[in-house]
């Protein structure tokens, strides 16, 4: 994407008033970051701003600064000048926030995920980003915008989180650039990281612990599952949010190239998340037979049917996937 694009998104933040930034159901750091540092920097401009998601703010980045900016849509629709998706591969992952703008003048897409369509107005999709807050920053810092310490922490919970701490293999020496420059604000980063990695709440644990005990190899140890059922989530009172990096356990198993999570819904389907080890299997051409999207690492679906239905439909096209790549077998120690 060219520089010329955020100019014409720095023009649309400067000359209207009313914004609403909206981010995708079950957000990640990555959406919850980037929501709130563009939220705060148009604040710093004067304007008026509204930050939705459909599941308000999780728990667990709750420590985020002006983190109470973000809460869940209102029940009666608003008017703006400026509706902002960010971090929304698809446009009707905005879940309730959709319908909470009545009118937008103008719609801005910004996102770093392959297989974003462009919806909107404006456009900004950069899949070689390797989180969405790398595009803010990249927004703010080009075109001048309010620039705080406040921004910075939560522009670096962002790509910390979507790089997975910086190990995952689109993190570039331009995200490091980036990291620097936002530390250089004055941020505590041990204090920030043990916000991220060390301050879950036991029930995490003890839903890792359940789901280890569903877990299953295919394709001679080349795929991992796990599955979390209604029954099970209920019964440890678990949130949606605990979910999240747990997969990882999964995808770090030496031999493992896939890595599958599938979790009951109430609405009488599965979320399935994926996690790969290399392009050659991408995960999110797999999760596009079933609907959905997302990175050719990382990439989820909703699918339609029980949990058992759908994990055997999906190990299937995922094993043959894997079949396909003639990669050796998984040792076995």
């Amino acid at each position: 994407m060219t520089n010329s694009k955020l100019e014409e998104i720095g023009r649309i933040l400067l000359e209207h008033r009313r914004f609403a930034v909206l981010g995708h159901v079950r957000p990640d750091g990555d959406a919850l970051g980037s929501q709130l540092a563009l939220a705060l920097s148009l604040q710093q401009l004067g304007k008026e701003v509204r930050v939705w998601n459909e599941d308000g703010m999780l728990e667990k980045y709750s420590f985020l600064p002006r983190a109470e900016l973000l809460t869940k849509p209102p029940s009666d629709p608003q008017d703006f000048d400026v509706a902002i998706a960010l971090d929304t591969a698809i446009q009707n992952r905005l879940g309730t926030a959709l319908p909470a703008v009545r009118s937008a003048k103008i719609w801005i897409n910004i996102d770093h995920h392959l297989s974003n369509p462009g919806y909107g107005d404006v456009v900004y999709v950069d899949p070689s980003a390797p989180a969405t807050a790398e595009i803010i920053f990249r927004l703010i810092n080009t075109q001048g915008l309010p620039f705080n310490r406040d921004i910075a922490q939560n522009l670096y919970a962002a790509i910390s989180t979507d790089t997975g701490s910086f190990q995952y293999p689109q993190t570039t020496a331009h995200t490091m650039e980036i990291a620097a420059e936002l530390i250089r604000t004055g941020l505590d980063v041990g204090r920030l990281n043990q916000q991220l990695y060390e301050n879950y709440p036991r029930r995490r644990l003890e839903l890792l612990r359940e789901l280890l005990r569903t877990m299953r190899f295919g394709e001679r140890g080349r795929v991992a599952s796990f599955t979390l059922s209604l029954k099970t989530a209920a019964e440890l009172g678990v949130l949606p949010e605990d979910n999240e990096g747990l997969i990882d356990h999964l995808r770090a198993i030496r031999g493992v190239i896939v890595a599958v999570f599938f979790e009951e819904l109430t609405d009488g389907k599965v979320l399935v998340s994926m996690r790969s080890k290399t392009d050659a299997a991408d995960v999110c051409a797999i999760c596009q037979k079933f609907g959905g999207g997302g990175h050719s690492l990382a990439a989820g679906a909703r699918v339609a049917g029980t949990l058992a239905e759908v994990e055997q439909r999906v190990l299937r096209e995922v094993c043959d996937k894997i079949d396909a790549l003639k990669t050796p077998a998984a040792a076995t120690t």
